[in-house]
C-alpha cells in the first residue's frame, strides 16, 4: 500500500491549499509554513469574546467561538476559498479535526445537544453540490459525540452570493429566510450552529431566531473563520 501511494504521489502530488507547494509525506492540506502564518484567533474565553459580543441586543449566545481571522485578501480567504468553490472538501475535514481536537479537550460544548450547520438553498447546494460546512461538522459530530443534524433547518429563499456585497448591504438583507421543520423537537435543547466565516453575523442571527420559536432553546456558535473587523 505504501508503494502504491508513493507511486501516485508522484504523478499525483497533493499541493497545499494556499502556496500551492507540493505537500510532504507528513503534511496534509496545508504545508507547515503556511499553517504557521494562519492567523488564529487565539479567543482564551469561549462565552465572552468577539463572537459573543457580536450577538449583544439581537441574540442571547451561549458559547461562540471561531479558529482564525478572516482578512481580505489574506491567508484565510484564500483556504475558503478554496473549500467553498474549488470543491476541497477536505479543508473541512482538516478545520474539523483541528477544532474538534480544541473543543474537546476544553469541555466547553459538553452541554451541546445537536450541532447544525447553516443550510445552502436547495438551488445553490446543486450547483455547488456540496455545503462546505459538511465535513467541518461531521469531524466536530465525531470529536464531541454529539449528534450532527443537516437536515433540520433548511434555507426557503434564494439570495445573491454575499461575496461582492458592500458590508452594510450584508447587515441590512433581510430576503434570507430559513424554517425549522420542528420546532418542538428542540426544547430544552442546547443547538451548536456551525458555518465558515462570521463577517456581520446576520445569517447565523436569521439562523437562532428560527430556534427561538423553540422552547428554551440554547443557541452556541461555531466557525472556522470570523472577520477581524467584526467589532
Amino acid at each position: 500500500m505504501n508503494i502504491l501511494n508513493d507511486f501516485l504521489r508522484l504523478f499525483y502530488p497533493k499541493i497545499c491549499g494556499v502556496c500551492e507547494e507540493q505537500l510532504l509525506i507528513n503534511e496534509k492540506i496545508i504545508c507547515t509554513v503556511c499553517r504557521h502564518d494562519l492567523p488564529l484567533t487565539n479567543f482564551t474565553k469561549f462565552d465572552e469574546n468577539s463572537i459573543t459580543q457580536k450577538f449583544y441586543g439581537r441574540i442571547d449566545i451561549e458559547k461562540g467561538y471561531s479558529l482564525l481571522f478572516f482578512r481580505k485578501e489574506g491567508i484565510t480567504q484564500k483556504i475558503i476559498h478554496e473549500l467553498k468553490y474549488r470543491g476541497n472538501e477536505e479543508i473541512g475535514e482538516f478545520f474539523g479535526n483541528w477544532l474538534g481536537e480544541i473543543v474537546q479537550e476544553k469541555k466547553e460544548f459538553k452541554e451541546v445537544d445537536f450541532i447544525i450547520p447553516v443550510p445552502l438553498h436547495p438551488k445553490k447546494l446543486k450547483q455547488r453540490g456540496y455545503n462546505q460546512v459538511t465535513k467541518f461538522g461531521e469531524k466536530l459530530s465525531n470529536y464531541l459525540q454529539i449528534p450532527y443534524l443537516e437536515n433540520e433547518l433548511v434555507r426557503v429563499s434564494a439570495t445573491k452570493t454575499q461575496t461582492f456585497k458592500a458590508r452594510f448591504e450584508r447587515f441590512s438583507n433581510v430576503d434570507t429566510k430559513f424554517l425549522l421543520k420542528n420546532p418542538l423537537f428542540f426544547n430544552n435543547k442546547h443547538i451548536l450552529l456551525i458555518d465558515d466565516v462570521i463577517t456581520t453575523g446576520a445569517t447565523l442571527e436569521s439562523c437562532a431566531n428560527e430556534f427561538q420559536k423553540s422552547q428554551n432553546c440554547k443557541i452556541s456558535i461555531l466557525t472556522m473563520a470570523c472577520s477581524d473587523l467584526i467589532n
